[in-house]
């Protein structure tokens, strides 16, 4: 029997869809039972605050993981509850990010987040190293929160920060071609309604708390449209194509320099993992792309360490581990 590799992801004939992995991924939350947890604000501007939920280890002296959610996710997406516990089971302080606008946090803020959103990230840094004054800080970042974490990492030249290491899965760093495949192609037209049913309750509940707030002129249909209706203007940015540019982590890659491994599986219905050949990575990056496992799926035919069949759990809390 072959052991159970962080290396090699293997699952059965029937779990080798794409789709299947994506959307169970996603529909089967695990166990995401968690004990009490501690709700911060963290005021970045006098119109935004973030959410940040703490679940505390006994272990003071414990490296601190932050958790950054996705698109259309939050702090209580089955995929962050679930993780945060098996993390928080061994020993580790856990921080659940919701980005602005995200969560509870719907309404706490006059502008939304979007894929370049680095400064709010380095925001709850800031506060979790006030707070935890001599911990490491290691980052998780999922999907679009992935690609922050990635340009915030090359951006921000964390080389005397307290932050360590990073993982990162299933990122779009390439923004502009992750969006035209959501919202051109035939295969990514149901999770393009899905992030926009998310989007639009957001962009409903910013206005309704901040009438004076930009938002945009009309309903749209697709993330490109609502990138260069809302997006991209919002952002400072002249055209969608800038906003584009400016934050795709694909031109960030080469200045990180802290272990940071990305995950993120060939057949991925909207990241393309061929970008990741054709751009220049720093050598602190490990990257894994192993055949199957869709956008965040990474469902294995074998039961794994942690008592379930969640390969990407996995390798999270090996990787917090090391």
């Amino acid at each position: 029997m072959t052991s159970y590799s962080k290396y090699s992801f293997k699952t059965n004939f029937l779990l080798r869809n794409k789709y299947i992995q994506t959307t169970l991924g996603s529909l089967i939350p695990g166990n995401t039972d968690l004990p009490e947890r501690k709700l911060h604000k963290v005021l970045v501007d006098k119109r935004t605050k973030l959410i940040l939920f703490e679940l505390s280890s006994n272990n003071r002296d414990a490296p601190i993981v932050l958790l950054a959610h996705g698109m259309g996710g939050c702090s209580e997406s089955g995929y962050m509850l679930r993780i945060a516990r098996k993390l928080w089971i061994r020993g580790l302080t856990v921080f659940m990010m919701n980005q602005r606008g995200s969560g509870l946090g719907v309404g706490l803020s006059d502008r939304l987040w979007n894929g370049g959103s680095s400064d709010d990230l380095d925001a709850v840094v800031k506060f979790i190293s006030k707070v935890y004054p001599r911990n490491l800080i290691y980052i998780v970042g999922f999907s679009l929160s992935g690609n922050i974490l990635l340009k915030y990492l090359g951006e921000k030249g964390v080389r005397t920060s307290k932050v360590r290491k990073a993982f990162v899965i299933n990122p779009p760093i390439d923004l502009k071609r992750a969006s035209h495949i959501l919202s051109k192609n035939k295969e990514g037209a149901l999770f393009n309604n899905h992030y926009m049913r998310q989007i639009h309750t957001q962009v409903e509940a910013m206005v309704e708390c901040f009438p004076d707030a930009f938002a945009p002129p009309v309903k749209a249909e697709t993330i490109l449209e609502f990138d260069e209706l809302y997006t991209a203007p919002a952002a400072g940015y002249k055209n969608v194509d800038e906003y584009y540019a400016d934050c795709s982590a694909k031109e960030y890659l080469e200045e990180i320099n802290i272990p940071t491994t990305i995950l993120c599986a060939v057949d991925d219905p909207f990241v393309e993992t061929s970008i990741f050949k054709s751009v220049r990575m720093s050598s602190s990056i490990e990257l894994n792309t192993p055949d199957f496992g869709g956008h965040m799926g990474y469902l294995s035919s074998r039961l794994g360490p942690l008592g379930d069949y969640r390969w990407m759990d996995f390798m999270i809390c090996d990787w917090s581990d090391d």
